[in-house]
């Protein structure tokens, strides 16, 4: 499974390249905001979304048949940012199932910096 492939198509928002990646039955849970999807669902979603991508891969784990890959994706001018972490079950080098959680990025909350503590995370 081409994972580089599979997010370079996702960032550029190509329905005809997504859907090479899965099989017809697949489907795809956002578990931050309780949403399931099917494929052409999830296309769908991701392609109409307003605004142009870009990001990169950060880190990619093998567990067996699953990909767990966490990537950091951001709108162009950088006003909006997020890191997902994708959990990809793959059978015969295509999508069979994305478990995946998107995360705003930001500053800490009042209440962790009023305590004075962590240090932030140099990327």
């Amino acid at each position: 499974m081409d994972i580089q492939g599979f997010w370079d198509a996702v960032l550029k928002q190509d329905t005809r390249k997504i859907e090479k990646y899965f099989w017809d039955d697949a489907y795809i849970n956002w578990h931050c905001t309780n949403e399931h999807f099917n494929v052409k669902e999830y296309i769908k979603a991701n392609c109409e979304y307003p605004g142009d991508w870009e990001g990169e891969i950060q880190r990619v784990e093998q567990a067996g048949d699953v990909s767990i890959v966490v990537v950091h994706v951001y709108n162009q001018d950088k006003s909006l940012s997020f890191h997902v972490v994708s959990f990809l079950r793959i059978r015969d080098d295509k999508i069979c199932s994305v478990d995946e959680y998107w995360g705003d990025d930001g500053a800490a909350p009042d209440w962790r910096l009023e305590m004075q503590i962590g240090t932030a995370i140099l990327e």
